[in-house]
C-alpha cells in the first residue's frame, strides 16, 4: 500500500470485496500489509485478475505472488 490510512485502508476493503476471486482478505502485521487467497480456474485467469482487478485496488502499490503447490492439514478446529 503506498498509503496506509484509515481512509485509504477503508477504500481498498470495500474495493477488494467486489472481488469474486478473492476468497480471503486479511490485513497483517508484516512487511507487506494485505495477503489475499484469490482462487481462479489456471494461471493466465490469475494473471488477468491480478492485472485488471487486484493491482488498479486502491492505494495498492505493488504485490507479490505465492502459488500453493500443496495443503497440509494440521489441525481441525471444532
Amino acid at each position: 500500500m503506498n498509503d496506509t490510512k484509515t481512509g485509504a485502508l477503508n477504500s481498498f476493503n470495500r474495493a477488494v470485496k467486489e472481488i469474486p476471486e478473492v476468497e480471503q482478505c486479511h490485513m497483517i502485521a508484516s512487511n507487506f500489509d494485505y495477503l489475499l487467497k484469490v482462487r481462479t480456474q489456471n494461471m493466465e485467469s490469475y494473471r488477468k485478475v491480478l492485472g485488471e482487478k487486484i493491482s488498479s485496488l486502491p492505494n495498492v502499490q505493488h504485490s507479490s505472488t505465492f502459488v500453493v503447490m500443496e495443503e497440509i492439514v494440521t489441525s481441525t478446529y471444532n
